[in-house]
């Protein structure tokens, strides 16, 4: 059975520096980069229309759509099972709890691993502030508004103003049953 990873936190919660870590300490781990339509940061998605997001949506590849900060961010089938072919481990970040059932629901071939990532709101706020996106409030809207996953949703959760990116990679390589 191939593996998977959900990092669920709010903003700032460490998901891309927690991707960074695992990737370098094994390859076979990728970021899973959304699909996004909209302006913003572009870094760590795949750029698309509208156009493409509704022949997705025609062909029943969207696992998951979610619209913040003015842009509209897709979890699309074809690309998880891109990655997953290619003997890869995909690491999908996400914000809503509805997001983990969907996406579990819609692959259960996959053996997936959540992983809760949280800090404290004032190490948020820093590290939003830090990012320069110009966008703090509504930044810090959705981290308040992001619940806490029930303990029996996750396997882990880290706190990342305790434990360094390396550590919380550590820590979920070993949960992984690769």
């Amino acid at each position: 059975m191939s593996a998977a990873v959900i990092l669920y936190g709010p903003p700032t919660s460490g998901k891309d520096t927690v991707t960074a870590a695992l990737s370098t300490a094994d390859s076979a781990y990728v970021l899973f980069r959304r699909l996004k339509v909209g302006a913003g940061r572009t870094a760590t998605y795949r750029m698309t229309t509208a156009e493409h997001v509704a022949e997705l949506a025609a062909a029943g590849d969207i696992i998951w759509k979610n619209e913040r900060y003015n842009a509209v961010y897709i979890v699309d089938r074809p690309e998880l099972v891109n990655i997953v072919a290619a003997q890869r481990v995909p690491i999908l970040h996400l914000g809503q709890p509805e997001a983990i059932s969907a996406v579990c629901a819609a692959m259960p071939e996959i053996n997936w691993t959540v992983v809760e990532l949280w800090c404290p709101r004032d190490v948020a706020e820093r590290r939003i502030r830090d990012r320069d996106t110009g966008d703090v409030a509504e930044r810090l809207t959705a981290w308040d508004s992001t619940v806490r996953l029930p303990a029996d949703l996750a396997e882990l959760s880290i706190d990342t103003a305790v434990h360094s990116p390396t550590e919380a990679a550590e820590q979920i390589r070993k949960v992984v049953a690769l």
